[in-house]
């Protein structure tokens, strides 16, 4: 069976306005967040996908829903029940005849460290939402530590043709729609290229260390 390809979003998302100023890429973008002194509002960047034709070409033409989306998810980290130990990789290879490729230099983002066994499962839960990447990973050095926490934040650039994944559809009418996410169902090679502390400006944060690694995914 021939798999589609999504057609580039950030093609149409990029340049982008945020707070008055002009954003050629992503990146750029997810610096300005990072350094800003303002409070991060997931849903105006939601809005703005929704309202992108090629974003609704993404999740209309996708399969992948909320609901299939918490029954992979409990499919793969189950590793007790031998009566259905073949049922993650079973249910992966029905999703794998209906995932899609995503398209060249499209560019993601995910919070906190890269788990290990991503380069071997090859699954990987990413947004295109960089707000909720950066929300997310706030709450997760809130977690680990009270004091010197660091903030990690990951943007992946695609570089290889064979990446699949799907959009994952959310309920529009929960708080589920500001998440914005892209399952990576398969890859060839996950490398990190580049690894850096960014000084943040916010007054709340100036004992909290901010990491960005950029990965590129082929």
């Amino acid at each position: 069976m021939n798999k589609s390809n999504l057609p580039l979003l950030d093609s149409s998302l990029y340049p982008q306005i945020w707070q008055q100023q002009n954003f050629a890429s992503p990146q750029t973008l997810l610096m300005e967040m990072l350094t800003a002194d303002i409070t991060l509002d997931a849903d105006a960047f939601t809005k703005q996908l929704l309202a992108n034709d090629i974003y609704q070409d993404w999740i209309n033409s996708s399969v992948f829903g909320r609901y299939l989306h918490r029954n992979f998810t409990a499919f793969s980290q189950q590793t007790e029940d031998s009566f259905n130990i073949d049922m993650p990789s079973l249910f992966r290879q029905e999703l794998m005849r209906h995932a899609q490729y995503l398209p060249l230099e499209q560019v993601l983002f995910f919070a906190g460290d890269l788990p290990k066994s991503v380069r071997q499962t090859k699954v990987l839960i990413t947004t295109i939402n960089p707000v909720t990447a950066i929300i997310n990973a706030q709450k997760l050095s809130e977690k680990a530590t009270l004091n010197n926490s660091t903030t990690i934040i990951n943007q992946i650039v695609i570089r290889g043709k064979q990446v699949l994944g799907f959009p994952i559809r959310h309920n529009k009418r929960t708080s589920e729609r500001l998440r914005n996410e892209v399952l990576i169902l398969d890859f060839q090679e996950l490398r990190l290229v580049n690894e850096e502390n960014i000084s943040s400006k916010k007054r709340s944060n100036i004992d909290a260390t901010i990491l960005l690694r950029s990965y590129e995914l082929r």
